[in-house]
């Protein structure tokens, strides 16, 4: 006798859309093909735009076999499917000659061009350390790869929301270029979020520049702006000021002891554009910019500063001396100072008393990253402190340099430290603490 009665199916062929949809979400590029293969239902699946949003895609300098594959189906997927795409990263990964960056060039020449042609929901870019002033870019392959950069910023200028620039180290000209790409279309660009921090090639002077103030002017709406503080002006905050104030949320600024910082900019200025940017937080990084005077004319007291991040970077200079910072500067924003950043090295100079005080008078700190010489009872009282709730913080990192090749008492004492604030440590806060011989 024949049975007629169909196939016992799998629970898998009950799986409503959505949840299958979830499923392919988190497989990559090879299994969503494979699983595309499955049944119709998977296959549809697989063309679901939902799944084809966000992208990244790595040019690999010297690629093994691997990684050609999943260069080349990173590189299909995104145009069979680049109309779907909200979110495009493109990577570039040790690039080391010229022949190399010249199929870069001409593979997002054809990429760009192919989504300018079919996208309309690209809202976020990012092609972050480009490092067009090194040799391997030749003239002619930077400038069409700028100009075609251009080409598409200006195509997509009405939708882009975010780009990320980082790393680019390009000409002010060139650099200017861009940025006004992204309000050629009606002189006024509405993006919110741009990362140009080191986008400018070292030791230009960019806050004397009329060209880059009157491309800053043509942003409407920045909510977050990141960049360098050789870009800083008191033309540039005016601008802001005037532009983006309603909108301006939070300002990253980068100050590296390459990039010229010894503009006078005035307390007045950031004075008035905290005032008509009630919601602004500045965050300011700090590499190899340590001497006191050089942070006192960047660090004025009208500036509502969320974040400070110190970085000598291994680097020990003899000339300056950290104390003054703690004590005189940094005590300015006690109201705001959210998160502090300390990586020193400075010849053994023990800042335990200072570095405390300036926590417990910061009435929001809530992290701390200090690398510095501290003596292992900085520990002790600063736990102390927290436990007896006279300081906030709920992120504590600290790698106390010695100058013992042997660092077993330290971290003995460590130990002890740590159990006896260990109901403290296991309940309230993100806690990592070590010794490390600097000798």
């Amino acid at each position: 006798m024949e049975d007629d009665s169909e196939p016992e199916q799998s629970s898998w062929a009950y799986l409503p859309d959505v949840c299958l949809r979830h499923v392919f979400h988190w497989l990559d590029d090879r299994d969503r093909s494979r699983a595309a293969l499955v049944c119709k239902k998977w296959s549809c699946a697989m063309h679901s735009g939902s799944l084809w949003r966000c992208r990244t895609i790595t040019f690999y300098g010297q690629p093994s076999r691997a990684r050609t594959l999943e260069f080349q189906s990173a590189l299909w997927y995104t145009k069979k499917f680049g109309k779907y795409l909200k979110q495009l990263e493109i990577k570039l990964s040790n690039p080391y000659n010229t022949p190399f960056i010249k199929k870069f060039q001409v593979i997002m020449r054809g990429l760009l061009s192919h989504l300018g042609k079919c996208n309309s929901h690209l809202v976020s870019l990012s092609i972050k350390y480009l490092e067009l002033d090194c040799l391997i870019w030749r003239n002619v392959v930077r400038a069409q790869f700028i100009k075609n950069l251009s080409a598409f910023l200006k195509r997509m200028s009405n939708q882009l929301d975010y780009l990320n620039l980082k790393g680019a180290r390009i000409t002010l000209e060139e650099g200017c270029e861009l940025l006004n790409s992204l309000s050629s279309l009606t002189n006024r660009s509405f993006i919110s979020e741009i990362n140009i921090e080191d986008f400018f090639s070292l030791h230009l002077s960019v806050y004397s520049s009329p060209l880059f103030h009157q491309t800053m002017s043509k942003f409407h709406r920045l909510t977050i702006l990141t960049f360098n503080y050789n870009c800083i002006s008191d033309e540039l905050l005016d601008i802001l000021r005037e532009c983006s104030s309603h909108s301006l949320c939070t300002l990253n600024i980068k100050c590296h002891i390459h990039d010229p910082h010894g503009q006078v900019v005035s307390g007045m200025s950031w004075a008035n554009l905290a005032k008509r940017a009630p919601k602004l937080n500045v965050n300011f990084f700090f590499e190899r910019v340590m001497k006191h005077d050089h942070l006192a004319r960047i660090l004025l007291e009208e500036i509502p500063v969320r974040s400070i991040s110190l970085r000598s970077c291994y680097f020990s200079d003899p000339d300056w001396t950290m104390r003054p910072t703690l004590t005189n500067l940094l005590p300015a924003y006690w109201h705001g100072l959210q998160k502090l950043t300390l990586e020193l090295n400075n010849d053994h100079e023990l800042l335990d008393n200072e570095l405390l005080q300036l926590i417990l008078s910061c009435k929001r700190l809530l992290f701390l990253k200090v690398w510095a010489f501290l003596s292992v009872s900085f520990m002790e009282r600063l736990l102390q402190n927290r436990a007896e709730r006279k300081c906030i913080l709920t992120t504590i990192k600290v790698r106390i340099y010695t100058a013992q090749d042997d660092s077993t008492e330290e971290e003995r004492l460590l130990a002890d430290i740590y159990r006896k604030f260990k109901y403290l440590i296991d309940s309230e806060l993100n806690y990592f603490v070590i010794t490390y011989p600097m000798v």
